[in-house]
């Protein structure tokens, strides 16, 4: 059997050839260039407002008209500043991040240390998929992980390359792993726990039901990727990115790793132990102490640091690695900002709660059943103006909550729907700048993602659409 590494370098052509794709800053363009166009087709409205327990809510049946403020070619430009500045907390973990991975890159004890692993777990390989898997679900699930999650692109994506698969399984088991879990939450405080506060049911009731769609759905998303994974360690021809692997290959043999005897030094051993205990600490942190971006990117500006030290690279030596790393984030971390800009259009021309009353009305005017399946339609297409899950949910449940009781439907099948339709297309939907930002780190293009991931979105549709006709039927019948 040939060597894991082995397996991604090609002789043909084509793995020389540069990577396909449309640039990610090309396609929100077009997306913001689409949204000020629709400004000038979608009237301009707002609800009004009100703060309740601190969250800031929309008063059902306050929809008015306002003054109409399309956006026009200025407005197209402005937008990206102005969505680069409202985006920058999460660029500048994005460059953090970037950095301190970038340090230990320079110290080669992840490159060395997965060699090794690849040599000994050519037979049971396969296992680190469902297995990390599940940690990412389970994180999402329980207490919101989404953000945090992009680190581990950075190593998992490059992981999976040396152990004989590809970038995009490595990104796959990180983005459709903690998104899953995300979206059949049981205890998500920033979907699950907002929806049902401002729905006035009890906090995480219903968790029985959202466990057995939490398996299911996290059974199909690992059987999705391993399949794929399963393919291309088969076939690498079939890997939707093995001309950028093929190269990131060839880098790292350059780089000096020796294939056939891999051997950690002192030092290298002691950034890996760093590199876990950092991880856990970052768990904890998030799990016991509430931290967000800013304590994680504190966390890896010391981590970093630590690192180059342990890692014989001397003050000067680190630093340096430092801002090479954080110059391989650029296109990563930029990309959130564009993506900022489209919800800055929208938002400037006042056409976002518009497109929710339109789409409010229309499942108003629907039977029960169909309401409620309505509802899963409207916060998909929702999450596409407001990836945010909790700002999502503070603009339209408090209209699907008295919508929900005018048409005959639950109230918590009408928190289930949101919490479905917000987790639908999370790992989809070109507005989503972490998305691209993961991408980006991983140089996979939206498209090739695209093109891998829509068959399953398709799958959890159809999941998610039973389980919200399930729960109206049979589980929480409407009156």
């Amino acid at each position: 059997m040939s060597e894991p590494s082995e397996r991604t370098t090609h002789d043909e052509p084509d793995a020389e050839a540069p990577t396909t794709g449309i640039h990610p800053f090309l396609v929100l363009g077009a997306v913001i260039v689409v949204a000020a166009i629709s400004t000038w087709l979608i009237p301009a409205g707002a609800f009004d407002r009100e703060e309740v327990d601190g969250q800031e809510v929309v008063v059902e049946g306050s929809y008015q008209a306002v003054d109409e403020a399309p956006a026009g070619l200025t407005d197209v430009f402005t937008s990206i500043h102005l969505g680069m500045v409202e985006a920058a907390a999460i660029i500048f973990f994005i460059f953090v991040v970037g950095g301190a991975f970038g340090v230990m890159r320079r110290t080669q004890a992840v490159e060395v240390g997965i060699t090794a692993l690849a040599g000994r777990m050519r037979r049971s390989q396969i296992l680190i998929i469902p297995i990390l898997m599940l940690v990412f679900g389970i994180a999402g699930a329980s207490f919101g992980m989404f953000e945090e999650a992009l680190p581990f692109v950075l190593l998992l994506a490059p992981i999976a390359v040396r152990l004989g698969y590809d970038s995009m399984t490595g990104t796959a088991v990180v983005l459709v792993g903690v998104a899953t879990g995300f979206m059949a939450a049981m205890t998500n405080p920033f979907t699950v726990g907002v929806a049902q506060g401002i729905a006035e049911v009890p906090l995480f009731s219903g968790i029985e039901l959202r466990a057995v769609m939490w398996v299911t759905m996290m059974a199909v998303s690992i059987a999705f990727v391993m399949v794929y994974a399963s393919r291309v360690r088969r076939d690498p021809a079939r890997s939707l990115t093995r001309a950028a692997d093929a190269r990131a290959v060839r880098a790292d043999e350059e780089a000096g790793v020796d294939e056939e005897d891999p051997r950690l030094s002192m030092r290298q051993a002691a950034v890996l132990l760093l590199l876990g205990l950092s991880l856990v600490v970052m768990v904890w942190g998030v799990l016991a102490q509430g931290w967000f971006m800013t304590e994680i990117a504190a966390l890896f500006v010391a981590f970093g640091l630590a690192c180059g030290l342990i890692g014989g690279l001397g003050l000067n030596g680190t630093v340096e690695a430092f801002g090479e790393g954080c110059r391989e984030m650029v296109v990563g971390a930029l990309v959130v900002g564009f993506a900022y800009a489209v919800l800055q259009v929208l938002s400037d021309a006042a056409v976002i709660d518009t497109i929710l009353h339109g789409v409010s009305s229309w499942v108003a005017g629907a039977g029960a059943a169909v309401a409620a399946g309505g509802m899963l339609g409207v916060q998909a297409l929702m999450n596409i103006v407001i990836p945010s899950g909790s700002g999502q949910a503070a603009l339209t449940m408090p209209i699907m909550t008295p919508l929900a009781d005018l048409v005959g439907v639950d109230r918590q099948t009408a928190v289930l729907a949101f919490q479905l339709g917000d987790g639908l297309t999370n790992i989809l939907t070109p507005t989503n700048g972490l998305l691209l930002a993961a991408l980006a780190l991983a140089k996979i293009s939206w498209f090739t993602w695209a093109r891998f991931i829509w068959p399953l979105i398709l799958v959890h549709a159809v999941i998610a659409l039973g389980f919200v006709l399930a729960a109206h039927l049979w589980i929480w019948p409407g009156s």
